[in-house]
């Protein structure tokens, strides 16, 4: 990539106008981000060349993973962005570690090849992807199985994350979080963790709005960090089943968008960042990246839209984790622990 000036584009929104979120570290961290898993649909270059345009529309957050596959790719269209003029004290990047990548050193490694492959000497938030040593394959099926795979044992994931408190103190990261976890599992981990973690990643939208983890993270100083804030239409095929819903077809969800002059989307991201979550929706179109970033602050939204909202909550989760299950007899359900009780 040649070097470019880079100018915050005409219609573009003034970076300092997204609304932040205090950490628990004291960090500032944007509430609206791009989302960087396409990997399904779009090729590593396509989310790079997105990476760039976003920031020329006033992003400044950008989400990303070692097994999303395209961190070399986004860590090139990130040094172009900060040559081109935007320091990197102004840029908040998160990575996870994979599933794979759960043993004894191996979170710092990982982390170390984020940092190489993002071309960054730190990330200002680095998570746990799953609270599952299981992994797949690129594009399996919705029915694959790990014979390999294990159930939530705490005393592993608390090694895994005594590693990432050592990020912490290494100064390879600035704040560390979980993700992808229940209530049952996240009361264990603040019960025995020196490091409290900043975010709590998680599925949320308004048919999946999940009030009681939600308010047990912030009631204990955590940020909700919403993935799918849109109900992620572009999700893929292993994540659809017939009885999921469609957030963006809700007559709820409709008439706001309706009244407003808005897209339907542009209101399920008005109500994420109005509750006070971070949302980080995945786009690659220049029209929805910057209608995404408007509605963090453009956002007219009425107490009684919000009260409306809450009343449409489906508990649909459309990113289910099936193949993360580890015997035969057991349903996505059990990944959630939605009886209180973490399944073994």
């Amino acid at each position: 990539m040649k070097d470019i000036k880079l100018t915050l584009a005409a219609d573009g929104i003034e970076p300092g106008r997204v609304p932040k979120r205090k950490l628990n570290t004291g960090a500032q961290m944007p509430a609206v981000g791009m989302g960087t898993f396409g990997s399904d649909k779009y090729s590593g270059e396509q989310v790079a060349a997105a990476v760039i345009e976003a920031a020329t529309l006033g992003y400044r957050h950008f989400d990303c993973a070692s097994v999303y596959g395209n961190e070399a790719l986004i860590g090139e269209a990130l040094e172009l962005v900060r040559r081109g003029g935007i320091p990197r004290e102004e840029l908040w990047v998160t990575s996870k570690v994979w599933n794979d990548s759960h043993g004894d050193g191996d979170v710092i490694r990982s982390c170390r090849q984020s940092l190489k492959d993002l071309r960054l000497e730190y990330l200002d938030l680095y998570l746990v992807h799953w609270p599952f040593p299981n992994f797949h394959p690129k594009g399996c099926s919705g029915d694959y199985h790990n014979p390999n795979a294990k159930p939530y044992i705490h005393e592993d994931y608390m090694r895994v994350w005594a590693q990432m408190e050592e990020l912490v103190r290494l100064g390879l990261v600035r704040a560390i979080g979980t993700s992808n976890m229940s209530a049952a599992k996240m009361r264990l981990v603040l019960r025995d963790c020196e490091v409290l973690p900043a975010v709590n990643e998680m599925e949320l939208h308004p048919h999946l709005q999940q009030p009681e983890l939600f308010k047990y993270v912030v009631d204990n100083g955590i940020q909700p960090v919403g993935f799918c804030p849109l109900g992620s239409p572009s999700r893929p095929e292993r994540d659809r089943t017939p009885d999921d819903t469609v957030d963006l077809e809700d007559p709820v969800i409709v008439k706001i968008a309706e009244r407003l002059g808005v897209h339907p989307a542009t209101v399920c991201l008005m109500w994420a960042v109005k509750r006070g979550e971070v949302a980080i929706p995945f786009a690659v179109k220049r029209v929805q990246l910057l209608s995404n970033l408007k509605a963090a602050v453009d956002n007219p939204l009425t107490p009684e839209d919000m009260q409306a909202i809450a009343g449409i909550d489906r508990g649909c989760r459309l990113i289910k984790g099936q193949v993360f299950l580890w015997r035969e007899g057991l349903s996505w359900e059990d990944l959630w622990d939605e009886d209180g009780k973490i399944a073994q």
